[in-house]
């Protein structure tokens, strides 16, 4: 796959891959969106699964208090889903994601997961419409069940993600929050909304709109960072560019490096104590490594040993 951009071709061939885990409220045990710092992802339908011991956070109407008495401890009943459900996919294609030091660009991972989201979404009879923003467009694609759709999402994806360029117009940190704004109005009720960023431009009103939009549907934030924002290397002087501004920096000094690997530190900090607070889980996905094992890894590890012991 292509490291700076990528086709359509490249997102189609994806599709046979998305497989092995789910966003659907039936998770694995082990699965990021179950336990103590999983979200409550709502169920959709009255059908009995399991009964299963109660986890932090889990609705406490879901209790069977029956079964809490006999086995000594806080037991919940967990249910199927018997419809299908919206997701809506947030899939930043701005210049902040135009930056990868290993394997592919940010904005590459983006179009990948958003991809891979996409494909298990539909497999599954659920409906999946997306916000793709950057620059030049915020385009908004309703949810539909057929796989046209996601034909649709990938084509505006790649639409996007083949017009950003090292001469690009300089990022607008303000795109996010008027992205999330369209998901709020679009997201009614029971809805999983999928934001698939960086998260550069996280403000106040960032915590405002995703505080509405979970007031009323589920949110899942996809992290994608590049190994070398964690830590700057030492390699002298270099030239940092963003679009037509340009900066030479010396790299050597390790106060510097230090400064900037406690930055990003602290940035994900927040957004794990702002996740965890609203019980929003936090997919982070790295570009150095493939999309798709880092989806099965923190969404679906019981699967695959379940399958494995079939």
């Amino acid at each position: 796959m292509s490291r700076v951009h990528v086709t359509l071709d490249d997102l189609l061939r994806l599709r046979h891959r998305a497989k092995g885990f789910s966003f659907l409220p039936r998770q694995p045990v082990h699965s990021l969106l179950t336990g103590r710092h999983a979200s409550r992802l709502r169920g959709r339908g009255l059908d009995f699964e399991e009964l299963r011991h109660y986890f932090e956070g889990d609705d406490t109407r879901t209790i069977d208090w029956a079964a809490t008495a006999r086995r000594g401890s806080p037991h919940v009943r967990v249910y199927t889903e018997e419809r299908d459900r919206s997701v809506l996919l947030l899939v930043d294609q701005r210049m902040s994601m135009f930056f990868g030091s290993r394997r592919a660009m940010k904005s590459v991972a983006a179009a990948e997961a958003a991809a891979i989201a996409a494909f298990r979404v539909t497999s599954l009879g659920d409906r999946v419409g997306a916000i793709v923003f950057s620059e030049q467009d915020i385009v908004e694609i309703r949810p539909e069940a057929r796989e046209a759709a996601v034909r649709r999402i990938l084509a505006e994806v790649v639409r996007q993600n083949r017009r950003l360029s090292a001469d690009g117009p300089p990022a607008d940190p303000s795109l996010l929050n008027r992205a999330l704004a369209r998901a709020a109005r679009l997201a009614h009720h029971d809805w999983l909304v999928c934001l698939i960023s960086d998260g550069a431009g996280t403000d106040a009103e960032t915590v405002r709109l995703v505080t509405e939009i979970t007031g009323h549907n589920d949110v899942l934030s996809v992290f994608v960072h590049d190994p070398l924002e964690e830590r700057l290397p030492d390699i002298g002087r270099a030239v940092l560019a963003e679009g037509d501004r340009q900066i030479e920096v010396d790299l050597s000094g390790r106060d510097l490096r230090t400064r900037f690997t406690e930055a990003f530190a602290e940035r994900r900090q927040a957004g794990g104590r702002f996740s965890l607070h609203h019980a929003i889980p936090v997919l982070p996905i790295a570009t150095d490594r493939d999309v798709v094992e880092q989806f099965r890894e923190q969404l679906g590890r019981r699967l695959e040993r379940r399958r494995a012991a079939a």
